[in-house]
């Protein structure tokens, strides 16, 4: 490696430190004179989105972080982090923010979606196979937020009250692989404190990350989670983000000066700093430093990474791939009455049914959000894979509240020609300070690329008109709102924000829609918003609202449902409900999609429900229906993997990586919210279905569950301390996928544990009649308890093997390693 440390000497101190805070949101400080150049640090953690918020410059949208966690499959993992890589570099980025491994302490938190699973272990294997993808394509993964960032309310005072115990054995197991086995090369640290210290100044930075972890990457902080100068530099804490302001600068080389720090605290940072810009090749006389990818990452995985010189098409297309496979292997599959796969050639009439069936939620929101190249939607998808079919949509009810874009394959910009529309930037006396083509009519994040002095956004665009009729029209943004259909002004209101704003624009925007008689051909539409707002939340939205279809919209899709032969309905959230910053109020559905299943269920036997969420939702219908598929927030791929799995060209692989509730009143770790500012992990080492088995309730689903199109059988089961092996039969006539998975318990303790807990598992794919003997290997760790250090309680265990926590037909006895 470069000899970093002749570097550092060529550094005075007002130049060490002006590394230690970025350069502006989104990179890092160069130094020519040491040749060191700027490093682009990209959020992720499901797809690259660079520098901007710009819809003209898309990113491979993969599936979320629990669908991919559903596949139970580290050479998937491994495969999504290599795709990330090659993103990563055509993006110009050297760090990707992610993977997000938090754990689900609750169903509500908003980032549920984010992150992969309730348990520690299933967790840490995929974030460490991520982590390797990544690297491997010579770009740093930053796991995130270390640590106990498993909420979002009050998330930057909140102060995490948790033993020692259930830290290590839960919240920092769920790092400790992807830093002691993957050598992940940066950390993310967290907003909110535990146990009384924030984590930008947490002794816990240090140990056991730095320390005994081995860690000699750069820790850097969430966006303006560093607040404060000398107890963060006294901390483990290497990098302040965003810049070019912080709490350091200046007033850290005033606090080196005098004394309060040392200098060797900001000379090891800085190391850490030019370590990482050597790894991804910022550095001169550096190339990246692909980490080294196991025989277990790379068997399977249908991608590798791609070097700083391939192309970008390659990525695309790859990254499209994987997305298609990801979200088929990761639905799950939780109820089928008979009902799938379909028989070929396919139902002869599907009717669609859903809000999310035409306007599919591919990602959660927030900071994980990108801009898609396209999106393959449930109508789209079914259309496609059944030409021949009569298939057709109806909302059903509404999801998602607000103005949808217009299809951009319908809009031409009146002034280029091109697809899209015409953006203009006014200022106050209507002068124009720029004009530009947008590929969308939803502009949402315009507030970081405004030019200074705007005062007025418009957006006009010719809209071809396919079938003549009552279109219900709007603006969504903030500002005195108008609508110009056709040379008429047709609305004009006064939008009011008072919501949050997030990326440069604003979160549930208001909006305001008029109906309006269209004939077919080609329209010239346009929407603008005066006296927008000066602060950086700046949005405007041209096209539909669909409120306008509710009428009715039960009785209609019921209707639509009698005259097919099959029903799809899509239900879902919407991203007011998951997104970054705000924890979910409640698990129910939103409006009256409960209603709408049960009618539709009613009036067609053959009803399949989709749920479109990235994380559990109650589901009082699920018995009522042939089929529940669980499709998470699917990528851009997500309709033509639904077909799919649909039709049985692929498999239903998903297997729960958290429980699905009944009943909210069930969840026995549900609170989000802090009481007096703390977040009391009282429940202690009980998370997830570890709680649920303690509580003795019955979940709708429990971990680990998920149905196939083949059966299954366990043989043979033996079990040493160091491994388990089974032998697993296909007993169906088609070839398929299972997850064996393997608890461990104890009848008699003097520790208190769980009821069992997961301690291996593995992916089996065999064909029809095809057996399969598997070794599934255990960890010393499983058997390991902590107290002031980890111990092994001496005596027998009893080592389970099934296909979910609660299925476990085989057990055995071992003696502790």
């Amino acid at each position: 490696m470069h000899q970093i440390d002749l570097l550092l000497g060529k550094l005075t101190l007002e130049r060490k430190v002006r590394l230690l805070t970025g350069a502006d949101e989104w990179s890092t400080h160069a130094d020519p004179d040491i040749g060191l150049r700027s490093m682009v640090l990209s959020d992720g953690p499901s797809g690259i989105r660079g520098v901007t918020w710009d819809e003209r410059d898309p990113a491979v949208n993969l599936p979320s972080a629990t669908a991919l966690a559903a596949t139970w499959d580290v050479s998937t993992a491994y495969a999504y982090g290599a795709v990330l890589a090659a993103e990563a570099r055509r993006k110009g980025a050297h760090v990707v923010l992610g993977p997000t491994i938090n754990l689900h302490r609750s169903p509500l938190g908003g980032r549920h979606f984010e992150a992969f699973s309730e348990d520690p272990l299933l967790t840490a294997d995929l974030a460490a196979a991520y982590v390797r993808g990544v690297q491997c394509g010579g770009v740093a993964a930053t796991p995130k937020h270390y640590v106990g960032n498993d909420f979002e309310t009050e998330r930057f005072t909140a102060n995490v009250s948790v033993s020692e115990r259930a830290l290590r054995e839960l919240y920092l197991a769920a790092f400790e692989k992807a830093v002691v086995e993957s050598r992940a090369w940066a950390v993310m640290s967290a907003y909110n404190a535990v146990n009384g210290a924030t984590m930008t100044e947490n002794p816990l930075l240090a140990e056991p990350l730095c320390g005994e972890w081995g860690f000699d990457g750069v820790v850097v902080s969430d966006w303006w989670a560093a607040r404060t100068t000398v107890p963060a530099a006294l901390a483990r804490q290497d990098l302040v983000m965003p810049g070019p302001d912080g709490p350091w600068g200046e007033a850290l080389v005033a606090a080196v000066r005098d004394g309060r720090v040392p200098e060797s605290a900001v000379d090891e940072k800085v190391l850490r700093l030019l370590r990482l810009a050597a790894r991804v090749g910022a550095l001169d006389d550096c190339a990246p430093a692909p980490a080294t990818a196991t025989a277990g990452d790379t068997a399977g995985a249908a991608t590798t990474a791609t070097t700083a010189g391939d192309t970008g098409a390659a990525s695309a297309e790859e990254g499209a791939v994987l997305a298609r496979r990801v979200a088929a292997d990761g639905m799950v599959l939780v109820r089928n009455d008979g009902e799938l796969p379909w028989a070929a050639p396919g139902p002869r009439s599907v009717a669609v049914i859903g809000h999310n069936a035409l306007q599919i939620r591919t990602q959660g929101g927030g900071s994980a959000t990108v801009t898609p190249p396209y999106v393959v939607s449930p109508l789209d998808g079914l259309r496609a894979a059944l030409p021949d079919a009569e298939i057709t949509w109806t909302l059903g009810a509404i999801t998602q509240a607000g103005i949808a874009p217009l299809p951009i394959a319908r809009l031409t910009d009146p002034v280029s020609g091109e697809p899209g529309v015409r953006a203009r930037f006014l200022d106050d006396c209507g002068r124009e300070l720029l004009s530009e083509n947008r590929r969308s009519s939803d502009l949402a994040r315009l507030g970081g690329s405004r030019p200074a002095g705007t005062a007025s956004v418009e957006v006009s665009t010719r809209y071809q008109v396919r079938e003549p009729g009552t279109v219900r029209l709007g603006v969504a943004g903030a500002g005195r709102a108008t609508l110009t259909v056709g040379g008429a002004r047709v609305l004009e209101r006064e939008l009011v924000h008072e919501g949050e704003v997030f990326g440069g624009g604003l979160v549930s925007p208001p909006h305001a829609s008029v109906p309006v008689e269209l004939t077919a051909g080609e329209v010239e539409l346009t929407a603008r918003l005066d006296g927008v707002p000066q602060g950086d939340g700046l949005t405007l939205t041209l096209g539909e609202d669909p409120a306008a279809e509710e009428t009715d919209a039960i009785e209609a899709a019921v209707a639509a449902a009698r005259r097919a032969e099959v029903a799809v309905i899509v239900v879902g959230t919407s991203p007011e409900i998951e997104r970054e910053a705000a924890d979910r109020a409640t698990l129910a559905l939103p409006g009256a999609q409960d209603a709408l299943v049960r009618a539709v269920a009613a009036a067609n036997p053959r009803t399949v429900v989709v749920v479109n969420a990235g994380a559990p939702v109650l589901m009082p219908w699920r018995d009522e229906v042939a089929a529940v598929l669980l499709g998470w927030f699917g990528g851009q791929e997500f309709g033509a993997a639904l077909a799919d799995v649909l039709l049985g060209t692929a498999e239903p692989g998903g297997r729960l990586p958290t429980t699905w509730p009944a009943a909210e009143a069930d969840v026995p770790v549900l609170a989000t919210a802090p009481v007096d500012g703390v977040v009391a992990y009282d429940e202690g080492i009980h998370v997830g279905y570890r709680a649920w088995l303690r509580a003795g309730t019955e979940p709708a689903y429990p971990f680990g569950h998920g149905l196939g199109y083949t059966s299954w059988e366990l043989t043979g089961l033996t079990a040493t301390p160091d491994e388990v092996r089974v032998t697993v039969l296909n007993t169906g006539e088609r070839a398929g996928k299972q997850v064996v998975q393997v608890y461990l318990s104890r009848e008699s303790s003097a520790v208190d544990r769980p009821e069992r807990w997961l301690a291996g598992y593995a992916v089996v794919r065999a064909g029809a009649g095809r057996a399969e003997r598997v070794t599934i290997p255990l960890a010393r760790r499983a058997f390991q308890h902590w107290d002031q250090g980890w111990k092994t309680e001496p005596g027998e265990f009893t080592v389970h093997a099934g296909f979910s926590v609660t299925d476990l037909p085989f057990a055995t006895r071992i003696s502790a390693p």
